[in-house]
């Protein structure tokens, strides 16, 4: 599952590929968007741990994993 976190006043979105389901994810935001002083903890699938003070998220994107087509395709 791919994940993307976009952070205030920041330039680049953070990335990260997760193991849990689109479910798991969008309780855990929901949960620690529920406290003003809340904080964003996810975790990808090496382990790193993923920290974001709920006051500068800008926005959560979950995305379901594209399968990518390999070779060249005709269209």
């Amino acid at each position: 599952m791919e994940v993307k976190i976009g952070v205030q006043h920041a330039p680049r979105e953070l990335m990260l590929e997760s193991a849990e389901a689109p479910a798991e994810i969008e309780t855990t935001v929901v949960n620690a968007m529920a406290r003003p002083d809340g904080v964003l903890t996810l975790v990808d699938e090496r382990g790193r741990r993923v920290i974001v003070p709920v006051e500068k998220l800008a926005y959560v994107e979950i995305a379901a994993d594209s399968s990518r087509p390999v070779g060249f395709t005709v269209g």
